[in-house]
């Protein structure tokens, strides 16, 4: 990883264990924002107490890699990027778009390169930020049009600084004059968003799977029965059902918020129809277009459906993180 000039890892965590999986803090902060970090503390430390590592990335992941990468200080940082993880276009579009800023924060140029693991819909966010890295002017405009209602008000006031921040350096400056080369890696990420190759410079797919009889490897079974999902016998449901058509809308009251996520959802789902999804599931599709994937069987969880989210939140036990950086340094830098 060193000598493939890698800046840093950065570990981002799925849906539902994030600063704001409700979008309750988003509006609050709209009138107050002096709160952000003392309701960013709050809820970190609540995630942190409700999940730990089930399906979360944690400052314990950090203190491990860390140690165990054995690098000088500095050499090789591990952060954790923190997203709102709502279930919508708008949560995760603005991931997309703070993941953008944190990037060019950064001040790397694209001699370097920079890792990403992202678990769940972490992988959307990072869809999402590689088709707005590649994205021409006009491309650009639309997507911003359309969440303009989330950031900023009818009258032109802003009042999320941070999008009109990264609309500004997109439209401005070329990507390529700030911007490391991004080799990006999914953890049981659910088909939904196209990827753009202009964006990231190397993609890995890594999802929990158990081949079932009767069936091509790389497809599973649908619908499961009660019996397999309580175990997770087929590897990851909730990457299996987390496809599109699948979000859970703002609802009306945050009406700013809500004409976006609709807005957005046109744009980025435009040919998704409600029938679309049990459509879809009965595909038992596993593997995306994009990148190289790696369909690994975890086997059978030793812990309650509580605890193994279906299947999904294997990717994050620490037991499993010299496994992951095996895969990714084979993948990426070998």
């Amino acid at each position: 990883m060193q000598d493939a000039r890698v800046a840093g890892l950065y570990l981002v965590h799925g849906t539902f264990v994030g600063t704001d999986a409700l979008g309750i803090a988003a509006e609050i902060l709209r009138v107050v924002p002096g709160l952000q970090q003392p309701l960013t503390d709050v809820a970190k430390l609540l995630v942190g107490r409700l999940f730990g590592d089930v399906g979360n990335y944690t400052p314990h992941h950090v203190e491990l890699l860390t140690r165990g990468l054995a690098l000088p200080p500095g050499t090789l940082p591990v952060r954790i990027f923190s997203w709102s993880s709502r279930n919508d276009h708008i949560g995760r579009a603005d991931g997309a778009v703070r993941l953008i800023d944190e990037i060019s924060r950064l001040q790397l140029d694209a001699t370097r390169r920079l890792l990403l693991w992202g678990h769940s819909h972490a992988g959307n966010v990072f869809a999402l930020a590689t088709n707005l890295l590649a994205a021409e002017r006009p491309t650009l405009v639309e997507f911003f049009r359309a969440a303009r209602p989330y950031y900023r008000w009818p009258t032109g006031c802003i009042d999320i600084p941070v999008w009109e921040r990264v609309r500004r350096l997109l439209l401005r400056r070329p990507v390529a004059a700030w911007c490391p080369q991004l080799d990006l890696v999914t953890f049981g990420t659910p088909i939904r968003y196209g990827w753009d190759s202009g964006g990231y410079a190397r993609l890995l797919n890594v999802i929990n799977h158990h081949p079932a009889v009767g069936l091509p490897e790389y497809l599973a079974p649908f619908p499961p029965t009660p019996e397999h999902l309580l175990e997770a016998y087929d590897g990851d449901y909730v990457q299996q059902f987390g496809i599109a058509g699948t979000n859970i809308p703002p609802g009306i009251l945050a009406w700013r918020t809500w004409r976006a996520d609709r807005r957005l959802g046109k744009l980025l789902e435009a040919n998704v129809s409600p029938r679309a999804p049990l459509e879809r599931l009965k595909v038992g599709a596993r593997v995306p277009d994009e990148g190289t994937t790696l369909l690994v069987d975890y086997g059978q969880p030793k812990v309650a459906l509580p605890e193994h989210h279906a299947g999904h939140a294997v990717y994050t036990r620490p037991e499993w993180l010299l496994f992951h950086i095996e895969q990714t340094v084979k993948a990426f830098y070998a």
